[in-house]
């Protein structure tokens, strides 16, 4: 007997045959503020794929002068919490854990970490060098891309951090890579010429909404989300909140909710969070429930 059209598409869902684009993809930051937190203070639920992110390494002086270097990056993040043997043990204890490093960063020294490349050729070679370096020295899966000041144009940009991600994929150093803009004039004219030369090499975009206005409403969050996966059109846009109380949509004030939504809509391609640093002191609630939303 034929089977109609409607009823095939109602198959579907049951039998696997077309997925949703949601992911169980969970990411957290973690080291920047060194305050002592461990990878295995953070809950890990078994059924997400869980990417911890470094933070950060970042291609100035360890010398106090906070001098750019031109690609040459150097560790950053809490060393002494978060050891190459701290990497090994945690992805030993969890299959389902990957580790990355951040590149760039805000600020260090209360100075601003600024984008300065001397010449594409020179800052390439240099980053996919010390890059390189760092990765196999932690046994690292990914990078993320986290400059957010430039002293360079976007052209510049586009092909300093478009060349690096190729080179370390084709060399087979890292197996994924992420960018992390926010919605500022400046950063989405860097970002969006990189996505629109080399997004195809961009795995997932961490847009961080938390940089909108604190007391972002569901609705707007719903909005926001939209107009950034049309800026990075066919990426993979995760959402993200803070725990630190800066900005954006809160846990507490309708995050959940408005990831249930997206995830009822087949867009949910994950959640990040900055950051463990300051989620320890709550006991990193919302990360557990974080999870559960994705896992089930």
């Amino acid at each position: 007997m034929a089977i109609s059209s409607h009823f095939f598409l109602l198959l579907l869902p049951i039998y696997g045959i077309a997925a949703a684009p949601n992911t169980k993809l969970f990411r957290e930051y973690i080291g920047a503020d060194s305050n002592n937190v461990t990878f295995s203070d953070v809950p890990v639920n078994s059924g997400v794929d869980f990417h911890f992110i470094l933070s950060f390494a970042i291609d100035y002086s360890t010398s106090g002068s906070s001098s750019p270097t031109n690609g040459k990056f150097n560790v950053f993040w809490d060393v002494e919490n978060l050891s190459p043997s701290a990497v090994q043990a945690i992805k030993a204890r969890h299959p389902n854990v990957k580790v990355a490093l951040s590149l760039g960063g805000d600020s260090l020294n209360s100075g601003y970490v600024y984008f300065a490349p001397a010449s594409v050729s020179s800052w390439v070679n240099n980053a996919v060098s010390s890059v390189t370096k760092i990765i196999k020295a932690y046994n690292l899966d990914g990078i993320d891309i986290d400059y957010e000041h430039f002293k360079s144009g976007p052209s510049t940009f586009t092909e300093c951090i478009g060349r690096l991600i190729l080179e370390l994929k084709k060399n087979n150093v890292i197996s994924f890579a992420s960018i992390a803009p926010f919605d500022d004039r400046k950063v989405q004219s860097h970002y969006g010429a990189l996505w629109k030369k080399y997004g195809n090499a961009v795995d997932y975009v961490n847009f961080q909404f938390y940089a909108y206005d604190n007391g972002t409403s569901v609705s707007q969050f719903i909005d926001y989300f939209e107009e950034q996966s049309s800026n990075y059109r066919g990426g993979k846009v995760l959402a993200s909140f803070t725990t630190d109380g800066s900005g954006g949509l809160a846990p507490a004030s309708g995050f959940l909710e408005a990831c249930r939504r997206l995830k009822n809509e087949g867009k949910l391609h994950g959640i990040f969070v900055w950051s463990a640093d300051d989620s320890k002191k709550n006991g990193f609630r919302y990360e557990t429930e974080s999870q559960a939303l994705l896992a089930y």
